[in-house]
């Protein structure tokens, strides 16, 4: 069994390619073969396909065959799942293309907004690191050797400059090590430490608030396709969302329809959603057109997300632009001043 896992955009992939043939009326072993010729081999698809391929000859279902590979996630696996058990098995493979590409966007949004403020904390912390090491020295020496003490000379306020990028440097190494932690302890297993701290900024818990709804909403759209009874389908769809803040509302919410309520009418008490989107809910629900609100709040919640990751970026971007800009302007200014004043009395 693979140890290594799919990414989003190759489970994407794979779901859209066997819908398509589902679609077409092509048998599931014809389709994976036909898949397994596509790829190169030693891969991991390929290497997974190959194991399938076999599985489904001897019987098995897609299901069954996609988690013996061990390459595929355990959302896409219950799904499918409940796909063939109910017939839904096409429907449930294009919303499960459709959720993991979304899925994909959102990552490489999310992985963009590290990156930058990473590049550019790198870049501040090189830049004062030589403005620190050659830049002011080098005119420190030059000021030193002709007003032979620089501590008792009038421009000796050039150590203001020392002292504003020796701070800066010092706010921008903690930065970059706090990030990295982050980063670190996010990738190792620790994310509740992560959200904990993360929680406590207004951005950023939008952001987390906004992944861990849209998560849900698509994860309970394509289990009620899949014919899922409401409750159980709530219950199923809560630990997709990856975040326990939104996971103990989504609990609170599901302990309403334990009491009798239905899904539209809890999440509106518990305010999962707006209100305008909440009221949504509501007459979907009475309608008959449930699944088709959950998709649009789908659409919604991914859009939103990526304005909120946008909206992230667009404050981080000018303000570490502003630091470096301000840190270089200013030191370069003080070293600057004494020449300029020099120039003057011997003009």
């Amino acid at each position: 069994m693979s140890k290594q896992k799919l990414d989003n955009l190759g489970v994407s992939a794979f779901c859209e390619s066997m819908a398509m043939m589902v679609q077409s009326g092509i048998q599931t072993d014809e389709a994976i073969g036909l898949l397994q010729s596509g790829h190169e081999t030693g891969g991991v698809l390929e290497q997974a396909l190959v194991g399938m391929a076999q599985a489904v000859e001897q019987g098995n279902t897609l299901s069954s065959a996609m988690e013996e590979s061990g390459v595929f996630p355990r959302y896409a696996l219950q799904m499918i799942r409940a796909g063939e058990a109910s017939g839904h098995l096409e429907d449930i493979l294009f919303r499960l293309a459709r959720y993991y590409a979304d899925q994909k966007t959102i990552s490489d949004k999310l992985r963009n907004a590290v990156t930058y403020p990473a590049a550019m904390l790198a870049l501040i912390i090189v830049v004062l690191v030589v403005m620190l090491v050659m830049v002011l020295p080098a005119f420190a020496e030059v000021y030193d050797a002709m007003t032979g003490s620089l501590a008792a000379s009038s421009y000796s306020y050039i150590r203001w400059a020392y002292g504003f990028c020796w701070f800066a440097l010092i706010v921008m190494v903690l930065l970059a090590v706090a990030l990295v932690t982050g980063l670190v302890l996010w990738n190792s297993g620790k994310r509740s430490a992560v959200e904990a701290v993360l929680w406590r900024i207004p951005i950023t818990a939008k952001i987390l608030e906004s992944m861990g709804m849209f998560r849900f909403t698509g994860a309970l759209s394509t289990f009620l396709a899949s014919g899922e009874m409401q409750d159980e389908a709530v219950l199923q769809s809560i630990p997709m969302t990856d975040c326990t803040p939104v996971e103990d509302r989504l609990k609170r919410c599901a302990l309403r329809m334990e009491e009798g309520h239905s899904i539209s009418q809890a999440a509106y008490d518990e305010n999962l959603f707006e209100p305008l989107y909440g009221r949504m809910l509501l007459a979907g629900e009475r309608s008959g057109n449930l699944e088709s609100v959950l998709q649009r709040l789908t659409s919604h919640l991914e859009e939103n997300c990526s304005s909120l990751v946008d909206r992230l970026v667009g404050i981080v971007d000018p303000l570490l632009s502003g630091v470096l800009m301000v840190t270089v302007g200013l030191s370069l200014l003080s070293v600057m001043l004494p020449l300029i004043g020099m120039m003057n009395a011997v003009g």
